[in-house]
C-alpha cells in the first residue's frame, strides 16, 4: 500500500511539472530561434561564472530529459555554442545519460510491474532476451538518433535489464551523437534547422551505424557455424533437402511439413512407423483404459439404475483389442500415407556420419539438413536384484497376454496411474509405490488427492512415501523390499512389475557423440529457440529435445524444426511454448494449461486461486460422475488467466477453451459471456468464471442499484 501510495505521489508530481512546463510556456525557450537570438549573452554569462553555468546548465538538461520534455536537442545545440566541443561533449554526455536513467527508473517504478504482470506470457521471451543480450540490444538502438530517445529510455524501464549496464551503455551509445550535435553547436550560427544537422546522408550513416553491431552479430553466428562445419567437406550437391530420423509424432509432422513445402526428404524408421505414441504410447494406452472403463461401468451398474448381470470377458481378448485398435490406427501413420504425400520412407538404422551424410544400410544420403526425432525410451531403475525380476514398461507391457495376478507398479506419475487403474479394473491385484508424498507430483495438491482416492476406492493399493531398495526371491516368490517415510520396512509380493519412472532421450549410438552434438544434463540434445542444435543445420524436436515429452508437443516442435530447417537463414521462427496444454488419462482425468498453484508459489507469482466443485454440475450429477473440480489461476483483481487445472469426467475435452482463451489473450469474463449449452461438462468452465465475478462485484455499485430498486418500490 505504501509503495502504491509513493507511485500516485510520484506521478502527481511529475504530471505538475509537465503541466507546468506547457502552461508557462516554457518551450519557447528551448527552440532553435530562441538560443541562436541569445547566444551571445550566454556565452558572456558563461565566462563570468563557468561553473555555476555548467550546474545550472546540467540540471535543466537533467530535468528535460528525465520528464522526457522536447527541448534537448536544442539544448544540445547550446551547449556546444557556449562550452565547446571537448567540455560540451563531456558535460551533455553525463547530463544526457543521467536524465535517461531518471526517465528509465520513473518507468520502471510506475508501470514495469503492471506491464509485466498483464502481459506475462508475451513477454517470457523477451524478458529472456533482455536478461542474455539486453546490453546488446540496448546499445543498438542507442546508435540510431532517428529513434526518439526517450521512448527508448521509457520502454527500457519496463524490462529486466540492470540500471548499471543501462547506465554504461546509454553513456556509451549516446556518445557519438552526441559528439555530432554539440559539434553543430559550436557552428550555432551557421545552422538554420534541425534538419541542416541531420541531413538525410549523415541519418543513413546514423542507420548504418546502428544496424552495425546487428549485422555483426549475424557474421560472427556465420563464422561460428562455418568454424563448426569447417572440418566436414561440404558436397557440391545434395541428394535431399533433409533427412529426417525417426518416424515417430516429430518425425512424421517434420517430414510433412518438408514434403508440403515441395523440399525432397528421406524419412528414415528402425523399427515402425508412428513411433510410441500409435505403437506403444497413447494408442495402446487409451485402448485399455477405454476398455477397463467399461468393465468398471458394469460393476457399478447399481449407480445407473440397473441390475447385475454376469459380464463375462478374457484378459487376452482385451489385449487382442488394443493390438486392433493399433492395426487400425496405422495406416494413418505408413509408409504407403506418407509416400502418396511425396516423402522418401526408408527403413534402416541411421547413422550420421557428418552434418552433411547419413548412412542407411550401405546408401549414404547427402542432406543440406538433419532433423532429429528419435524420440525417448523408459527409464529402468538400478535397483539391485532388478536382473531377475520379470517388469515391464509402457512399452513392453502389450506384450502381455496372461493376467498376472499380482502386479506392482512403480511410480505414480501419468503413466503409473492410468495402468494402474486400468489393471485394477481388469481383476489384478495391483498395488502402487511412489516415492513422493503425493501421486502425480507435477500436479496441485487437492487435484492429486481426488485422483488418490478414486484409485483406493475401486481397489488400487496407493503407496506414497515409499522407495523402493532391492528385489529378492525366495521360495519361488518374487519381492520388493521398500523403506516408508516413517523408516519402516515393507515387504511387498508380485507376480508382474510396471516401471513407470519417466523416459529417456534416444540420443546416443547413431553418430552424435561423434560430432560432438551438445547434450543436456538429461542426455536430451541442446537446442536454441529455433530447435536448432550446436550445428547450424541439425536440429532437434519431440522427446530427444524436450523439454515437455507430449505428443503435441513434439509436432508442435517438429514444424518449427522443418520449416526453420528448410528455410533459415533467410527465414526462421522461434518454438512458443507459452500455452502447452496436457492431460492425464485417468478416471477422473486431470487436465492442465499454464501455471497451476504449486508453480506459482515455487515462482513468486501473486495470483487469485478460483475454483468450481463439479459435484454441484447437472451433467455431471446425471452421468453419475459428480467428482473434481475446476482450477483457475487469475492475475489478482484481474480476470486475466494464468493457469487452469480441471480433475474430472472429460477434463481433457473440457480444458480446450481455456487453452483458446490463454493462447489469444482472453479473460474469465470472455468466458463467463459464452453461451454454453445445457447440460453439458463444459459449463463447468462459466460457472467457474461465474464465481470469479461474483467475488469481483462492484459493492459500492450493488448498493446503489439495490437503494434504487427500492425507491421504485
Amino acid at each position: 500500500m505504501q509503495k502504491k501510495a509513493l507511485r500516485i505521489f510520484l506521478l502527481l508530481c511529475i504530471v505538475a511539472l509537465i503541466y507546468g512546463y506547457f502552461a508557462l510556456d516554457l518551450s519557447q525557450y528551448l527552440t532553435l530561434d530562441y538560443i541562436k537570438d541569445r547566444q551571445e549573452e550566454f556565452a558572456a554569462y558563461y565566462q563570468q561564472n563557468r561553473w555555476q553555468t555548467i550546474a545550472v546548465y546540467m540540471l535543466i538538461y537533467i530535468a528535460v530529459t528525465g520528464l522526457s520534455l522536447p527541448g534537448a536537442t536544442a539544448l544540445t545545440l547550446l551547449g556546444g555554442a557556449f562550452l565547446g566541443l571537448v567540455t560540451g561533449v563531456v558535460v551533455i554526455s553525463f547530463a544526457s545519460t543521467i536524465g535517461a536513467t531518471l526517465a528509465f527508473l520513473v518507468s520502471r517504478f510506475l508501470l514495469r510491474d503492471y506491464v509485466q504482470e498483464r502481459f506475462r506470457d508475451r513477454l517470457q521471451m523477451l524478458n529472456r532476451g533482455m536478461e542474455k543480450e539486453g546490453s546488446f540490444y540496448l546499445f543498438t538502438l542507442r546508435l540510431i538518433p532517428a529513434l526518439p530517445f526517450f521512448l527508448i529510455n521509457l520502454l527500457m524501464g519496463l524490462t529486466p535489464i540492470r540500471t548499471p549496464v543501462y547506465y554504461v551503455v546509454s553513456q556509451i551509445g549516446m556518445l557519438p551523437a552526441t559528439i555530432v550535435y554539440v559539434n553543430a553547436g559550436t557552428q550555432l550560427a551557421g545552422v538554420d534547422s534541425v534538419r541542416g544537422i541531420l541531413s538525410p546522408g549523415l541519418l543513413a550513416s546514423f542507420v548504418a551505424l546502428g544496424l552495425f553491431p546487428l549485422l555483426a552479430r549475424k557474421f560472427v553466428a556465420r563464422i561460428k557455424a562455418r568454424r563448426v562445419l569447417r572440418r566436414w567437406k561440404k558436397p557440391r550437391r545434395f541428394a535431399y533437402n533433409t533427412v529426417v530420423i525417426g518416424a515417430g509424432a516429430g518425425g512424421l509432422v517434420a517430414s510433412y511439413v518438408a514434403a508440403a513445402v515441395k523440399a525432397r526428404v528421406a524419412l528414415v524408421e528402425k523399427h515402425r512407423m508412428g513411433g510410441d505414441c500409435l505403437n506403444t504410447g497413447c494408442v495402446p494406452s487409451k485402448a485399455l483404459l477405454r476398455s477397463a472403463k467399461i468393465i468398471n461401468y458394469h460393476r457399478r451398474a447399481h449407480e445407473f439404475g440397473l441390475l447385475h448381470s454376469q459380464l463375462n470377458f478374457s484378459f487376452a481378448d482385451i489385449m487382442a483389442r488394443v493390438r486392433r485398435v493399433v492395426d487400425t490406427v496405422a495406416p494413418h501413420d505408413s509408409v504407403e500415407r506418407y509416400s502418396g504425400l511425396g516423402v522418401e520412407c526408408l527403413a534402416g538404422e541411421a547413422r550420421i556420419l557428418s552434418p552433411y551424410e547419413v548412412r542407411i544400410g550401405d546408401r549414404t544420403l547427402t542432406t543440406r539438413s538433419i532433423i532429429l526425432a528419435t524420440g525417448g525410451r523408459p527409464r529402468v531403475p538400478p535397483i539391485p536384484g532388478v536382473e531377475n525380476v520379470p517388469y515391464f514398461t509402457s512399452d513392453t507391457i502389450w506384450q502381455l497376454d496372461t493376467m498376472p495376478q499380482r502386479l506392482l507398479v512403480l511410480g505414480g506419475g501419468p503413466i503409473g496411474c492410468e495402468l494402474a487403474q486400468a489393471f485394477c479394473r481388469i481383476g489384478v491385484e495391483v498395488t502402487l509405490v511412489q516415492r513422493n508424498t503425493q501421486i502425480l507430483p507435477a500436479e496441485d495438491a487437492d487435484v492429486a488427492r481426488v485422483v488418490e482416492e478414486r484409485l483406493a476406492a475401486e481397489g488400487v493399493k496407493v503407496l506414497t512415501g515409499t522407495s523402493a531398495d532391492i528385489f529378492y526371491l525366495r521360495n519361488g516368490r518374487h519381492e520388493l523390499q521398500c523403506t516408508r517415510d516413517q523408516g519402516e520396512n515393507l515387504y511387498l509380493h508380485f507376480d508382474a512389475i510396471l516401471f513407470a519412472l519417466g523416459r529417456e532421450a534416444n540420443s546416443a549410438g547413431f553418430g552424435l557423440e561423434e560430432l560432438g552434438v551438445a547434450l543436456n544434463d538429461d542426455a536430451t540434445v541442446a537446442v536454441d529457440a529455433y530447435q536448432r542444435t550446436n550445428y547450424p543445420n541439425i536440429y532437434a524436436c519431440g522427446d530427444v529435445a524436450g523439454p515437455y515429452q507430449f505428443t503435441h508437443v513434439a509436432a508442435h516442435q517438429a514444424w518449427y524444426a522443418a520449416v526453420n530447417a528448410l528455410f533459415s537463414p533467410w527465414q526462421q521462427f522461434r518454438a512458443d511454448y507459452r500455452v502447452i496444454p496436457w492431460a492425464t488419462y485417468t478416471d477422473p482425468e486431470v487436465a492442465r494449461v499454464g501455471l497451476n498453484e504449486k508453480q506459482a508459489r515455487a515462482a513468486g507469482v501473486a495470483c487469485e486461486v478460483t475454483t468450481y466443485g463439479i459435484d454441484d454440475l447437472d451433467r455431471a450429477i446425471a452421468d453419475e460422475e459428480a467428482r473434481g473440480m475446476v482450477k483457475v489461476l487469475t492475475v489478482p483483481g484481474r480476470d486475466r488467466i494464468l493457469g487452469v487445472s480441471i480433475v474430472g469426467n472429460h477434463a481433457a475435452d473440457m480444458i480446450a477453451e481455456f487453452v483458446l482463451a490463454m493462447k489469444h489473450g482472453l479473460g474469465l469474463n470472455k468466458i463467463l459471456a459464452t453461451l454454453h449449452i445445457y447440460p453439458t461438462m463444459a459449463e463447468a468452465n462459466k460457472y467457474a468464471a461465474g464465481n470469479w465475478r461474483r467475488r469481483h462485484m462492484p459493492q459500492r455499485l450493488l448498493n446503489f442499484v439495490a437503494r434504487y430498486h427500492a425507491w421504485r418500490r
